[in-house]
């Protein structure tokens, strides 16, 4: 249990990182930016409307750098990606922020938004109230939660009701069958499934196969990591899975967009 892994050891830093924000910005000065943002975008909404037109659904990400790659994208431009996946044919973004893994910011996240009308997720390790406050506050309209990040699954359940009283969606995200169940519990319509394990860094598109008899038709399942091909995407649809959260192979292409329009929808 003492091994560091990847995850264990961005929680550890996250901690860090979240007491530091605490000491520089009172929670109070947080919340009122986040109760002046205009109404949220509907994040959840805009996906249910993509796949009842039948179409998939792609939460298409914008990321510098991972922990296992390294930098991903040089020539990183959040507002041009942004312009370039709303052309595309996304149907939301999502938004790196962590910044000493991943190499993100709150800026890009604001950007971005700013840049395109779609609904935008901050993808980040959300630990703790102040940065669900803090989401709102830099304009997110939805939030991750890793169910993997809680030692108690209590406080996940906590934030996921903040998340929604203060007007943001939330993407619950699991990995195994035990971390399913709680996302499950959460109530939350959506249920992503990482096909990377976020302890070793592997990645397999079996992941979200073997959990999917286990999930209610009433939520909708993301698959997100390990999405490369046409043949990955068409093997996801065939399963009845049409929502998609994908970043590197994006990221890697010199036009983002037009690679997710050549995925999802040549």
């Amino acid at each position: 249990m003492n091994t560091p892994t990847v995850l264990r050891r961005i929680l550890d830093r996250k901690r860090e990182e979240v007491a530091g924000r605490m000491r520089h910005r009172a929670l109070a000065s947080v919340r009122a930016d986040a109760e002046a943002q205009p109404a949220a975008r509907g994040f959840v909404a805009a996906i249910q409307q993509r796949i009842a037109g039948g179409d998939p659904a792609v939460i298409a990400e914008i990321k510098k750098a991972s922990p296992s790659k390294g930098v991903i994208r040089e020539h990183f431009d959040p507002p041009a990606i942004a312009r370039s996946y709303a052309q595309g044919g996304a149907t939301c973004l999502s938004v790196l922020t962590d910044i000493d893994f991943f190499q993100g910011a709150d800026a890009y996240l604001q950007q971005a938004r700013a840049a395109c009308s779609l609904p935008v997720i901050r993808k980040d390790f959300l630990i703790d109230e102040y940065q669900v406050w803090e989401a709102r506050a830099i304009g997110a309209d939805c939030i991750l939660l890793i169910v993997s990040a809680f030692a108690d699954a209590r406080q996940l359940l906590d934030l996921s009701v903040l998340a929604n009283e203060i007007g943001l969606d939330v993407l619950v995200e699991v990995h195994d069958r035990a971390e399913l169940d709680v996302a499950l519990d959460s109530g939350q319509t959506l249920v992503g499934i990482n096909n990377r394990n976020l302890h070793t860094f592997d990645v397999t598109l079996e992941t979200t196969y073997q959990l999917l008899p286990h999930i209610p038709a009433d939520r909708i399942v993301v698959t997100e990591s390990g999405i490369h091909t046409r043949d990955d995407v068409a093997a996801m649809r065939a399963r009845d899975v049409h929502a998609f959260l994908v970043g590197e192979a994006f990221m890697r292409a010199g036009e983002p967009g037009e690679k997710l329009k050549e995925l999802f929808f040549a």
